[in-house]
């Protein structure tokens, strides 16, 4: 039975509880405070805790009173740590179109209205209004991704690093426990906290008139001030490159760009975590549990889907140009050990309320685990923003072994009833005629061992489009492969008697796409036999190429012209073809595709003789408006009354 000490304190009478006069650190986050490994404020607050820290936590803080939630903790004796939650806030609070979400899944019973928008500026603004002397530490995905000029899709706006409008002393991005360590480390032997400016994975703004902090071990790159981008796109696109590559690298260079009378430094990152290092991060006393102070307040909808979940690896070398992933867990994948994994399956299973079935094992995505390049001199040259794409690099080991051994491992466990894999699983890597240097029959082996034992009825992929060059911006293979797995899964299917749905996930209004792609799109898959469940809209978030891309018009590898739908009416016009068998959409279509003198793609969608019949169990889901992200999709919710 956990008690309340067994959380870091939220409040004064939790901190008495310990026994503490002072803290050494104040952590303000956006989310409910969770403390479970998913949720990175407690890992956090448990790294700075294992380094003999008094840490603790204030959730949600409210911003829309006196602000006694930012004082009432005192001053801490290190500094205040500030993240705007596991989202993006401006994801978090609205959908594609703009609009406020309905609920807030970082929030007890979903509601909304307890995070502010920019809530990692909101909150450091503030920290420094009332304390002015104290150190400002920002990190987090929000953080993360702002760390440059970067365009903001809310506003409308090409904003400068986060840093300038927070005030903030120092930034962490990516996974900060390497960069923590090296921070507490010398704050605990003495350092000032104004000397830190030689820790990887950190950035923070000088004075113009400053010396650069030398380190010999370092290259610099300087890339097109914020003023500079501010008046001509170009220049800024043209930014996104060296930052892609400089953050993808294990060996990377220094990066500087001015920004009115500051200069903005952002240090090389760590090179990837080793197993132990991941393992220690897991293997932290989490109680696993929501704060017993949200009893009474309802669930936490982010909690719940992940609760019975395990996080096996971080990390995606996919490199997809619309997701942000890679741009803060990186490129390559730190996997964690088979014991550390086996060691929190235990400590799930024998949860009071666990009945037997895990919800997910799974990371980014679900099948990189274990994998890395053959030969490692090779990755550490590598520049490529993609290990699979527009190939599957010739370095790059992709056996499934090691992951199919770890699920049986984990189906050994006796109080595991079922294991279900939730993320979602690179279908393209599974296809021998693409995945071309790996064992097929290990290939099959893992497809077979997915879709026997861990799925539930549908087993989720992410195609994105059917066009090919759509899906060469998008750093997706051709569409073709996927007609190839869903050969290879309507066999297997039939074959052992499985009665599975394939679920494809697809994306409108892309860089690149235009309405024929999309009508394309709705008549390839209708062929197929689907009717389309799991779609959304693309939608800008800072540090992606399809975002700059959006913004700026030009690909930033390239500077060619680059189009992509911008106004609601395009926008909706492409969404709409997902939704080709509405009724009230198809005199539409049939003027759109006989404008544009596509009759064939009309007869296909819409034959005269209509005798297509509805793929069993079919519905529609997301709409536009309601559209997710895909590096913030949502697993459902494990339905416990399915057909097990």
């Amino acid at each position: 039975m956990n008690k309340l000490s067994d959380w870091l304190p939220t409040t004064n009478k939790e901190v008495k509880l310990r026994g503490w006069e002072e803290l050494d650190v104040i952590l303000f986050s956006g989310d409910a405070y969770v403390d479970h490994p998913a949720f990175g404020h407690a890992v956090v607050g448990r790294i700075l805790e294992s380094y003999g820290l008094r840490v603790a936590i204030v959730p949600q803080p409210s911003v829309n009173d006196n602000l006694q939630d930012f004082t009432k903790l005192g001053t801490p004796k290190l500094f205040f740590a500030v993240t705007g939650g596991c989202m993006d806030p401006m994801v978090s609070n609205y959908t594609a179109s703009k609009r406020s979400r309905d609920k807030d899944a970082y929030t007890p019973n979903g509601d909304k209205g307890f995070r502010p928008d920019y809530a990692t500026a909101v909150y450091s603004n503030i920290l420094k209004e009332k304390f002015p002397d104290v150190p400002v530490l920002i990190g987090g995905i929000e953080a993360s991704l702002r760390r440059v000029t970067h365009y903001d899709y809310w506003s409308d706006t090409l904003k400068p690093t986060i840093l300038e409008e927070s005030k903030a002393d120092l930034l962490v991005y990516g996974m900060g426990e390497q960069p923590l360590r090296e921070i507490v480390s010398l704050l605990q032997k003495g350092v000032p906290f104004s000397s830190l400016t030689t820790i990887k994975q950190t950035a923070f703004l000088l004075n113009k008139n400053e010396e650069v902090p030398k380190n010999k071990n370092w290259k610099d790159v300087s890339i097109h001030s914020h003023e500079v981008c501010l008046k001509d796109k170009k220049l800024f696109a043209s930014n996104f490159k060296v930052i892609e590559q400089e953050s993808n690298k294990l060996f990377a260079n220094r990066i500087f760009q001015d920004v009115g009378n500051s200069k903005l430094v952002i240090n090389p990152p760590y090179e990837t975590m080793t197993e132990s290092e991941i393992d220690a991060s897991f293997d932290l006393p989490f109680t696993r549990l929501p704060h017993p102070k949200y009893n009474k307040r309802g669930a936490i909808p982010a909690f719940e889907m992940i609760k019975f979940s395990i996080n096996i690896h971080r990390g995606c070398f996919g490199g997809c140009s619309f997701c942000t992933i890679s741009a803060h867990q990186g490129k390559f994948i730190a996997s964690r050990s088979q014991d550390s994994i086996l060691k929190e399956v235990d400590q799930v299973a024998n949860m009071p309320d666990f009945k037997g079935y895990l919800s997910d094992i799974g990371g980014p995505s679900a099948n990189m685990y274990k994998m890395k390049g053959k030969v490692q001199e090779i990755c550490d040259r590598c520049v490529a923003p993609s290990c699979i794409s527009p190939v599957i690099c010739h370095n790059l080991d992709t056996s499934h072994k090691p992951l199919t051994e770890l699920y049986q491992a984990v189906d050994k466990h006796p109080k595991i009833k079922k294991s279900f894999i939730g993320s979602g699983i690179r279908h393209d890597m599974l296809v021998p005629e693409f995945n071309t240097k790996a064992n097929p029959k290990e290939l099959d082996d893992y497809t077979e061992e997915v879709m026997t034992k861990h799925v539930s009825g549908r087993l989720k992929v992410a195609p994105e489009h059917s066009s090919d060059p759509v899906l060469k911006l998008m750093r997706k293979p051709s569409f073709k492969y996927f007609h190839k797995f869903k050969d290879r899964f309507d066999k297997i299917n039939i074959r052992k008697k499985l009665n599975l749905q394939l679920i494809p996930y697809f994306i409108s209004n892309h860089p690149a796409c235009e309405v024929e792609d999309m009508a394309n799109l709705a008549a390839e898959t209708k062929d197929m036999g689907f009717q389309l469940e799991q779609v959304q809209g693309f939608t800008p978030t800072p540090m992606t190429v399809a975002t700059v891309i959006y913004y700026s018009g030009y690909h930033p590898y390239t500077l060619k012209p680059t189009k992509t739908p911008k106004s609601k009416h395009e926008k909706e016009e492409q969404h709409r073809f997902f939704f080709w068998y509405k009724r009230e959409n198809q005199a539409w279509i049939r003027k759109t595709l006989t404008k544009v003198g596509r009759q064939d793609l009309l007869q296909k969608l819409l034959p005269t003789t209509n005798s297509w019949k509805k793929n069993k169990g079919e519905k529609v889901k997301n709409t536009f408006d309601d559209a997710i992200p895909f590096n913030s999709r949502k697993k459902k919710k494990f339905n416990k009354k399915k057909k097990r």
